[in-house]
Formats: C-alpha cells, structure tokens, sequence
C-alpha cells in the first residue's frame, strides 16, 4: 500500500479524527526518524500511521493490537510491519529487537502528551511549543493522566535517545503536519 491507500486503509476502520490525528502524529515522528538515521521513511511512516488502525474495533490491551494482525495480512502489509506494530504493546512474544520496534514505541505514548500540552496552551499551537513547556507538565501527574510517563521514559531508553531530546524532535516533527493535526493554532496569542 502506498500513502494515500495506507490513509484510506486507517479511515476505513477509524472513525476517530483524534485518533487519525494521533497516528498522524506518530507517522510524522517516524519519518522523522527514519530521515535522521538514514532508514527507509515510507516503511517506518507507514508503520507508524497503521499501528492502531483497530483500536476503534479491539479497544483494550488483551485485543489490540493482536487482532488487528490477521486484518493487516489480508490487506498485503508486509510481516516487519505488522511485526513492529504488535511489538508497540507490552507483548512478551514481540520483543522490541529492531530499530524500527523501538522507534514506534518510543513515538507512540509521546505524542499524546505533546498533544495535550500543546491544546492547553494559549496559542493551541505546536508552532511555540517547547520541550521545556512539556516537562513542566510532565510533572504534574493529573495533566494528561491517561498517558504513561514510565512508558515514554522506557521508549526514549530503549531507542537510545534523551527523553528531552526525545521530546523536541517529536515536536518538530509534528510541527510539520500541525495544520493537519488542528494544532497551528494562534502562536503569540
């Protein structure tokens, strides 16, 4: 599948736009890594746009993203696809062993709460969001609380990244589809 067929893929079973936005968001983070580390970006963008293309249909961690696989196969995804998509799950049996399993789980978590900083901020912007405005409210564990900051710190470990490194790239990254994401937002406001 190329891009726009791998997008029309997701629609198909996605009715979320947050969640579109969220997978978005880690396709972005993706290919920025892929172009930073000299990787194949359309292999690593994909995988990232897919990685929780049913969540909408298996919404919990016993489903998902196991039963999404044998979907994925019948649409010709490739198995180092669907391979690094079940490994972003806390599954023993799809260890984290390539550089591209790694990257999407550090990628994954870490948007949502970039996300959330970025929407409570005045200018609702991506555009002046800075890793420091991130850690401020890493701190306060009721913000964003549905996302795990111990799975953040284990991704950006386990990928051999600074966390706050981690972050600023994750930020540039989504910077550049922010008008897709709805996060351009006003910046000085």
């Amino acid at each position: 599948m190329n891009r726009d067929e791998t997008l029309q893929f997701v629609r198909k079973y996605v009715k979320s736009e947050s969640l579109v936005r969220h997978m978005l968001s880690v396709e972005a983070a993706m290919r920025f890594y892929a172009r930073k580390l000299g990787e194949d970006e359309e292999l690593w963008g994909l995988t990232g746009l897919l990685h929780d293309f049913d969540w909408e249909i298996h919404p919990n961690s016993e489903e998902h993203p196991l039963a999404g696989a044998p979907i994925l196969r019948e649409a010709g995804v490739s198995e180092e696809m669907i391979t690094a998509i079940l490994s972003h799950a806390e599954l023993d049996e799809f260890p984290r062993d390539t550089l591209l399993k790694r990257a999407l789980f550090a990628c994954d978590e870490i948007t949502g709460l970039i996300t959330a900083v970025a929407l409570v901020r005045p200018s609702r912007s991506l555009m002046d969001l800075e890793a420091s405005s991130v850690r401020k409210k890493w701190k306060d564990k009721a913000f964003a609380a549905g996302t795990d900051r111990g799975l953040m710190e284990l991704g950006a470990r386990e990928f051999g990244v600074e966390l706050w490194e981690h972050v600023s790239n994750v930020i540039t990254a989504m910077r550049g589809i922010a008008e897709e994401l709805d996060l351009v937002g006003s910046p000085g406001s």
